[in-house]
């Protein structure tokens, strides 16, 4: 008696080495990139500091970015003066003592910089600083 022959099966490819491959590559990009900070993204050319310590971020800073046209955004959104009054008004009092950034465009009018103080000022927050470019590198 004369027994089939079993059928030539095609072994194919082995994927599980090469997909183990592309996850690890995957967590290691995933680790080794470095996050940005929306807030300094913004399209703001600082003026340049001739002197002054360089401020270090606190946890509970609030950057706020002035615009060459006179626009305000708060935490990447831009806001009309009424909103910006709310939002510092709530982070007043959450924590009086919050350190506010006010980074406006070296071209914006300074008048439109001391609207923001002065809103700053009105909703009891008095920690503030002015963001500069460091001389020595330009950040």
């Amino acid at each position: 008696m004369r027994m089939p022959e079993p059928p030539d099966e095609d072994p194919g490819f082995n994927l599980t080495p090469m997909i183990d491959v592309v996850f690890q590559l995957l967590i290691f990009f995933m680790l080794a990139t470095t996050y940005q900070d929306p807030e300094k993204e913004m399209e703001i050319e600082l003026p340049v500091a001739q002197s002054g310590n360089e401020q270090k971020k606190e946890p509970e800073e609030l950057i706020i970015n002035v615009f060459q046209d006179g626009r305000v955004s708060l935490q990447g959104q831009v806001l009309d003066e009424t909103a910006l009054s709310n939002a510092l008004k709530n982070a007043a009092l959450r924590d009086p003592d919050t350190q506010v950034t006010i980074r406006g465009d070296r071209l914006v009018h300074h008048e439109n910089v001391v609207h923001v103080m002065d809103a700053c000022q009105v909703a009891g927050l008095q920690n503030l600083a002015v963001g500069t470019l460091d001389v020595g590198n330009g950040k």
